[in-house]
């Protein structure tokens, strides 16, 4: 499955490869990689495969499921699609509280003590996936995990989950998705070390090049 979805994202250009002329992330980050899962929208049959993965992973990690929860606005998609696939309650959680009406920070409604499954597009450091899972415990849901299309698999993003304590998977990864532009020629062996150089230490990867 990890394979099969990162060459797809490869395909439809949803991952960009660009270690030589790096892109800046919003946290100021400079990433030789850049990851816009929300092209997956405009593909039906690509987005049909990502969906059956979703599925598939959710029945075999959490099968006790009880509402899907997108977070705003990339995961919205994908958790309203997961949701109809199967047949359960939707929410999404949006990075701050509205500013007018209800003042809601989740829209839809779930049951105190129901068990709830947050769904990503990526993930980065986690800090987003990660305060949504607290928006949700703070409205009374139990977080059963997170699940997200692709992970950059930072240490700072692993070490953030494991200290809340919430499991997450996603259906490929970062060094996954470098061995299959490897083996495609997407990038030079050269490249694939610079890439990977990159995700060990992304803050400092510049100055050390």
């Amino acid at each position: 499955m990890n394979k099969n979805i990162a060459d797809l994202l490869l395909k439809i250009k949803a991952v960009s490869l660009s270690p030589n002329e790096p892109y800046t992330w919003s946290s100021g980050i400079k990433s030789p990689i850049y990851c816009d899962n929300r092209l997956v929208m405009s593909y039906p049959e690509e987005r049909g495969a990502i969906i059956d993965a979703f599925v598939n992973l959710i029945k075999e990690k959490f099968p006790e499921t009880e509402v899907i929860a997108g977070t705003a606005t990339a995961g919205i998609p994908h958790a309203a699609w997961i949701s109809d696939r199967l047949n359960l309650p939707m929410v999404y959680i949006r990075s701050k509280a509205k500013g007018h009406g209800k003042e809601n920070l989740i829209e839809g409604t779930f049951k105190e003590g129901q068990r709830i499954l947050v769904i990503e597009d990526l993930i980065s450091t986690g800090g987003s996936s990660l305060q949504a899972a607290d928006a949700v415990k703070a409205s009374g849901g139990i977080v059963t995990g997170v699940c997200s299309i692709f992970t950059y698999e930072l240490p700072k993003a692993s070490d953030a989950f494991q200290q809340k304590q919430v499991p997450y998977y996603s259906l490929t990864t970062f060094s996954k998705l470098l061995n299959v532009a490897l083996s495609n020629h997407s990038i030079s062996e050269q490249e694939y070390l610079l890439l990977e150089k990159w995700r060990q230490d992304p803050e400092n990867w510049l100055s050390s090049q």
